[in-house]
């Protein structure tokens, strides 16, 4: 799991058998309570790709237009998910790091 200082999204990242090899959940930024605990809140935009053929893919647009109503998301809040579920959408198509080979070598250590 990697909880990137200073962006607005979180990655799992899923060796094989798993269908999705990277599962990104679009964030508040992270807070570093103290060593090994971290606390961000999940705006609902999530951003995958399947690891059979790299197609992306953004889940759950539905209930973040739900929710941005129902829990009164901030107004600064909500371009901030959209533009994060946009860069992940383009990073993972196009595997720029986090997301190209990195990740592997770290997912080879815990296999």
């Amino acid at each position: 799991m990697l909880f990137p200082r200073g962006a607005w999204w979180t990655a799992l990242f899923q060796a094989a058998p798993a269908h999705l090899d990277v599962y990104c959940d679009v964030t508040t930024l992270p807070d570093w309570l103290h060593k090994g605990e971290v606390a961000t809140v999940d705006l609902d935009l999530d951003v995958c790709r399947i690891r059979q053929d790299g197609s992306v893919f953004v889940d759950d647009e539905d209930e973040f237009a739900s929710h941005q109503k129902q829990y009164g998301y901030p107004r600064d809040v909500i371009p901030r998910a959209e533009s994060a579920a946009e860069w992940l959408s383009a990073a993972l198509r196009d595997g720029a790091e986090p997301f190209g080979s990195r990740y592997r070598t770290w997912l080879d250590q815990v296999s």
